[in-house]
């Protein structure tokens, strides 16, 4: 840690604390993220899921891991520095973005998660705090929940922010998977052009209260899946029309609203992969065409030069337009480190591995098998044999909330927002295990 000087601190969370740092060698301004756990071997800090699943992966839309660092049982985190993140964009905002603006955001989150769901990755806790920008730059951080899609299931609870979290999840289903960063982005898309949390559940129960008073009470033919979950754990859904959500985007275009009402479908299988929302007609102008193919009646769109997508392609559910994916070569060049006594260091992340192992990646995820997150004491769906419900299932179960109404007036939206992080603080890598803070309160319920 000799070689930077910091500078200040950026935030403070449960899990460590991040510092704006100066590389004395290269005088590059890096984030340096302090572990709050020690550890006590260098094979357990590779071992990290943030470290193995940032080492894999190397994209112009992906936030870099410079080095890793443990010194004196401490563990250190370099990562290059982002200005903000997109909560600190939208806190204290009063007019909307543009919507070109909300485009290229959302179009290089897409590519960044199509290249992570490509290489066998999801992320499980999408939200506006860990989505930074620097300029018109935007990346994914924060990976401390990223699992693999064919991955066992952990011994460690799923805590990811209430908001953003897919129903499919907050009825503690055994098996998700991708779909689940789907469902996070339609509900930030609709934030950014709203500047309103579209789904701000103050519990489980009230979360999904909340989506039935947007998208409307799901049926058993439109979410079969979704029912038997339900009844797994007592819990009945309110029955709710929903509102259209034109009238709560009032500045967005048909397209827009489009796609936000596919990303959040209650059904998982029907929300669009992350290489086909790509191909929407809201992005059809983030493509660049040569000129030499703008007479052509059948024209091939060629993303920009940043773009790294999923090499796999698939049926276009909304154009005929395909995108071609350069596969993206590493920014890293070879660096000389001295190593002093009693200090571990991996300068550069072993981006190598993840390119040897390219094509056998690709073989192995063409039909994943879903991660499967634990399940604390809950029946299986259709077993006669009754066991006691989980804490979560029970707030499920005991919470009545609108299940007698048949109907909603259009929801009253709280004042501009009030959607997340700590004010005042600025937490650019920093997990947050909370489900609901205080600093994301509200004076008005969503729903009336």
């Amino acid at each position: 840690m000799e070689r930077y000087k910091i500078i200040k601190e950026v935030g403070n969370g449960t899990f460590g604390s991040v510092w704006r740092a100066l590389n004395k060698q290269t005088g590059e301004v890096v984030a340096i993220k302090k572990m709050k756990k020690k550890y006590y071997s260098w094979e357990e800090c590779i071992n990290l899921r943030e470290v193995k699943s940032l080492r894999k992966m190397t994209h112009p839309n992906i936030v870099k891991l410079k080095e890793v660092i443990r010194e004196n049982d401490i563990l250190y985190f370099v990562f290059e520095y982002m200005e903000c993140n997109l909560y600190h964009l939208m806190k204290d905002r009063s007019k909307l973005f543009l919507e070109s603006e909300v485009r290229n955001w959302c179009f290089q989150i897409f590519q960044g998660l199509a290249y992570m769901h490509q290489r066998g990755y999801f992320h499980r806790d999408l939200k506006p705090e860990n989505l930074l920008v620097s300029k018109d730059t935007i990346k994914i951080a924060d990976f401390g929940l990223a699992r693999e899609i064919n991955s066992q299931p952990p011994y460690t609870e799923y805590v990811s922010t209430r908001w953003y979290r897919a129903p499919e999840v907050l009825l503690q289903s055994p098996i998700y998977g991708p779909a689940v960063d789907m469902w996070a982005m339609g509900a930030i898309m609709a934030e950014l052009l709203s500047l309103r949390p579209l789904f701000p559940g103050s519990s489980e129960a009230d979360e999904i209260y909340k989506i039935c008073s947007v998208i409307g009470t799901p049926s058993k033919s439109g979410w079969a899946h979704g029912h038997e979950l339900a009844s797994a754990i007592n819990y009945q859904f309110p029955q709710i029309t929903g509102v259209n959500l034109s009238s709560l985007l009032p500045s967005a275009s048909a397209d827009a609203i489009n796609l936000i009402t596919s990303l959040c479908s209650w059904d998982p299988c029907k929300r669009p992969t992350a290489a086909e929302v790509l191909q929407h007609r809201f992005f059809q102008s983030c493509f660049y065409v040569p000129p030499s193919l703008r007479s052509k009646t059948a024209v091939a769109r060629t993303p920009p030069s940043g773009m790294r997508g999923s090499s796999e392609q698939k049926t276009n559910r909304w154009s005929s337009s395909t995108i071609t994916n350069p596969k993206p070569s590493s920014n890293f060049s070879p660096v000389k480190s001295q190593f002093s006594p009693g200090v571990q260091r991996k300068l550069q992340m072993n981006y190598q591995d993840a390119t040897r192992n390219d094509k056998s990646l690709k073989g192995s995820i063409k039909q994943p098998a879903k991660y499967r997150p634990p399940i604390r004491n809950v029946p299986v769906v259709g077993s006669a044999v009754k066991t006691r419900v989980s804490d979560a299932a029970e707030k499920l179960a005991n919470m009545t909330i609108g299940s007698g109404r048949t109907s909603i007036k259009q929801p009253t939206f709280p004042q501009p927002m009030k959607a997340g992080g700590l004010h005042g603080q600025h937490v650019l890598f920093l997990g947050r295990s909370q489900d609901f803070l205080p600093g994301r309160s509200y004076s008005r319920k969503v729903t009336g």
